[in-house]
């Protein structure tokens, strides 16, 4: 969407909350990338998927600033916990300051390291698990939380466009192409039902069968 609509759709859009307000401002003066964060328009989008799903266990690969953590965090059970893993330790502390200051700070649990390391470890089945991490390792992400995630849960795949690189031919780099694998997989993988939509940078969303 031009910036003309992405203003027009957050004009007609549920607020965000004073926290988040300001985890978005310190990250845009910050922190490195901050375009990287969810933002109101997309933060408010994974709250309403999270609320009609009602997940009693999440997962997020790739917290960065914790923006979209406490966003999913919203449509969690009463007695549910998000679990996120980010792999840059320098982000820690931010992270954590947030964190620890929202309704939600006894639900979340952070881990620094290697989802790929860390998912098998976690011991848990999820409901919902959000793909935003290193877009070069998303077939690796799915194929590894694949056999965690419950019958009928959800996957969603941020960043599926990658700035409408995966419909320029002329875009070979490593990031654009491992996307493209990406979306290649989930299309033709008949252990799911699929939906790619354009939201922000695009976003698919996948149901386990």
């Amino acid at each position: 969407m031009n910036q003309a609509l992405i203003e027009y759709a957050e004009k007609y859009t549920t607020p965000e909350g004073e926290l988040l307000k300001e985890l978005a401002s310190e990250t845009h003066v910050k922190i490195y990338h901050p375009r990287m964060l969810s933002g109101h328009l997309h933060g408010r989008f994974l709250s309403a998927i999270s609320h009609m799903i009602q997940p009693s266990n999440i997962l997020e690969i790739g917290t960065y600033t914790g923006y979209s953590a406490l966003c999913l965090a919203e449509g969690l059970r009463t007695d549910g916990l998000l679990h996120t893993i980010e792999i840059n330790d320098e982000l820690e502390d931010f992270i954590i300051s947030y964190f620890q200051r929202s309704p939600y700070k006894d639900k979340i649990i952070l881990h620094i390291g290697d989802a790929r390391q860390i998912i098998p470890t976690l011991n848990k089945n999820f409901d919902l698990v959000y793909i935003d991490g290193d877009k070069r390792e998303y077939m690796d992400y799915y194929n590894v939380v694949f056999e965690y995630v419950k019958r009928g849960g959800f996957i969603l795949a941020d960043n599926v466009f990658w700035n409408g690189k995966v419909i320029d031919t002329g875009q070979k780099d490593e990031f654009t192409e491992s996307i493209r694998k990406f979306n290649e997989m989930v299309a033709n993988d008949s252990r799911v039902e699929k939906a790619m939509l354009p939201i922000r940078d695009g976003i698919s969303i996948i149901r386990k069968l």
